[in-house]
């Protein structure tokens, strides 16, 4: 079943990457509304790239639509974090103060992992297979005494990788202008007013509106002012 699944894996991810060949040809024939179609589509699917997201924001910020470039920045920002994405970003919307891209060592530890998380769980599963091989092969000469914890570990190392290992939830508000209230209320108190551009830190969803971490306090956005990254 493992072998299966990263057979089929690697089959549909050579697939994508054939459609993103012909994107970035069509990107640079300049045939720009054909080249996005089939970047959004990869986008929506979750595969993406630094380079494929530079193009989107160009093309997005072609057509006049800032608020989408400034989100493909953004996301673009997550994996190659420099003060001339942000600069840029600043310029699309206005905003001279941004808050919520600060990104710590650790963040990058963590968006690093996830970029190659395919990769880290396909090589845990090679060591798993392996080690319930070594269980098997052990096990045919009873002389020999048989350790499972080995085994017991890669799966569990497996487990929380596969289902654990995830991208920080963070979302840009794009709406103006936008409410940050101390409780999931319409008659919660204002704790801020902000212009789209800002990242916030998503903690939990309630209903129609998202938890979030403000400037390290917790308080309460809409969920149709941001849109998740």
């Amino acid at each position: 079943m493992i072998f299966s699944f990263f057979v089929l894996q690697s089959i549909h991810c050579q697939a994508d990457v054939n459609e993103l060949y012909k994107a970035d040809s069509l990107f640079e024939q300049r045939s720009y509304q054909e080249a996005m179609e089939i970047y959004s589509l990869n986008y929506q699917l979750g595969l993406y790239s630094p380079s494929m997201l530079l193009k989107m924001a160009f093309i997005a910020e072609g057509i006049g639509d800032k608020e989408q470039a400034t989100l493909y920045l953004s996301k673009y920002y997550d994996l190659n974090p420099n003060p001339q994405t942000l600069t840029k970003i600043k310029n699309l919307t206005g905003q001279n103060n941004l808050y919520g891209y600060e990104v710590s060592d650790a963040r990058r530890f963590v968006l690093f992992l996830v970029e190659f998380k395919e990769w880290i769980v396909g090589a845990m599963a090679a060591f798993l297979l392996i080690s319930i091989f070594s269980i098997w092969w052990t096990s045919r000469k009873e002389e020999k005494s048989i350790h499972y914890w080995p085994t017991v570990l890669w799966m569990v190392l497996l487990f929380m990788t596969n289902n654990f290992l995830n991208a920080p939830r963070t979302a840009l508000i794009t709406n103006s202008p936008t409410f940050i209230v101390s409780k999931p209320t319409a008659g919660g108190a204002m704790v801020d007013q902000v212009e789209p551009g800002h990242r916030v830190k998503i903690k939990s969803s309630k209903d129609l509106w998202y938890e979030i971490e403000w400037k390290n306090k917790i308080a309460y956005i809409r969920k149709d002012n941001v849109t998740r990254l």
